[in-house]
């Protein structure tokens, strides 16, 4: 058990005590075959709090291969249920846990980040601190995928009885679109705070592309990602372009479905599916690309962009992402269009006027100098902090733009 019970934060309004404790809520971890970006923002987060002295717990699933519990970057990782067992487990955890049983024992958070992917966790209704609810973005395109019946009612879930739950809670997201999509649904601006992603320092790196002109897709290989729109452009490059080559970066289960599309339009040959790699592998690659593309349906906020623009590699995507008209601004550090065609055609011109190129990713990369994990950490733990204190946050507490 811990040795002091929770703080009383109506002790001093003006100036409330620092965190103690905190208890993060994600479906998955980084380390999960489906991990991806809102995953390491969370865990990034966490590990910047615990390394200023904040007791970090995350409670995740459990997947083949993964330890029940562990520590890691100074956070004490729980895991249990699997892809939809993760929410009920972790309920009971959080309950028991306040009775000094089960995994969570003892466990007395200041604050407790439900993590919002569709579906959140309802942690409110166990836990006996307050709960800000992490949103990366809007699900609505990307709930089609599960099918008919529980598209819908994930889709009811998300924006009908969460924001009801949620009414009196601090929203917590990573842009300024997000945020407006929040409030679409009809959660009040008074209490939705961005706090944008941070980036690691960028390692020195050799690059082994030897002034070829490659494509690169960082992302989790799944539908909504619309890595297919990658492939198309290649296809539609072949007679204009025969040797440009596209180094898809990360994993999913969709990968198949995407090697064998890339057969398809025979462009399998200049393709390379990398699947998940190294830190270091990943700096190599972005490193000799000429253009980053991120083809996505819906992003929150694109960490990937943030990652490439500090190899001095811009990002085209699709303006209606809604995440990138934040991350990436338009004819600035990267193009953003409005469909496959302009897509293709976009990458096209950039891959004809290397000057033009380069002077969008040396902007991409000065605005990525701005971003780190210390800051972004520094933004998340003024909300944590507030809404431990019954306060509220709005608006944009990170802003690194110079």
């Amino acid at each position: 058990m811990k040795n002091a019970p929770a703080k009383n934060n109506d002790a001093d309004p003006a100036n409330p005590a620092p965190l103690r404790e905190v208890l993060l809520l994600c479906w998955r971890d980084s380390d999960h075959p489906q991990g991806g970006g809102s995953e390491r923002y969370l865990e990034r987060i966490g590990a910047e709090l615990a390394r200023g002295g904040v007791e970090v717990t995350l409670r995740t699933a459990r997947y083949p291969g993964a330890a029940a519990s562990e520590v890691r970057d100074g956070i004490k990782v729980s895991r249990g249920g699997g892809r939809l067992g993760v929410y009920p487990s972790a309920l009971m955890a959080i309950a028991l846990g306040r009775f000094g049983l089960g995994p969570l024992a003892g466990l007395r958070p200041d604050v407790v980040i439900d993590t919002q992917n569709g579906i959140p966790f309802f942690a409110r209704w166990v836990a006996a601190a307050p709960v800000v609810v992490l949103v990366h973005h809007c699900h609505r395109r990307q709930w089609p995928v599960a099918g008919a019946l529980l598209g819908k009612v994930g889709w009811f879930i998300e924006s009908r009885m969460s924001p009801w739950v949620h009414r009196r809670s601090q929203y917590l997201t990573v842009s300024l679109p997000s945020a407006e999509d929040l409030e679409r649904m009809g959660i009040g601006s008074e209490r939705v705070a961005v706090v944008r992603a941070g980036t690691d320092p960028v390692p020195e790196v050799a690059s082994d592309a030897s002034g070829a002109l490659r494509l690169c897709v960082l992302s989790r290989l799944v539908p909504h990602k619309q890595i297919e729109h990658a492939l198309e452009v290649m296809a539609r490059l072949s007679a204009t372009h025969p040797d440009v080559a596209l180094d898809v970066i990360g994993d999913g289960w969709w990968s198949e479905q995407l090697r064998s599309h890339a057969t398809e339009l025979g462009v399998d040959d200049r393709v390379v599916f990398h699947g998940h790699v190294s830190e270091i592998d990943k700096h190599r690659l972005l490193a000799g690309a000429t253009l980053h593309v991120m083809p996505s349906r819906t992003e929150g906020w694109g960490l990937a962009v943030v990652e490439a623009a500090g190899h001095g590699v811009p990002t085209i995507g699709y303006r209606s992402s809604r995440g990138l008209t934040d991350s990436v601004i338009d004819g600035v550090t990267g193009v953003l269009v409005d469909n496959i065609d302009e897509l293709a055609a976009a990458t096209a011109q950039l891959l004809d006027d290397p000057a033009w190129c380069r002077e969008l990713g040396e902007k991409a990369s000065q605005r990525a100098e701005g971003y780190s994990w210390p800051i972004a950490a520094s933004g998340v733990t003024h909300v944590l902090t507030e809404a431990a204190a019954h306060r509220r946050v709005s608006g944009l507490v990170q802003n690194a733009d110079r």
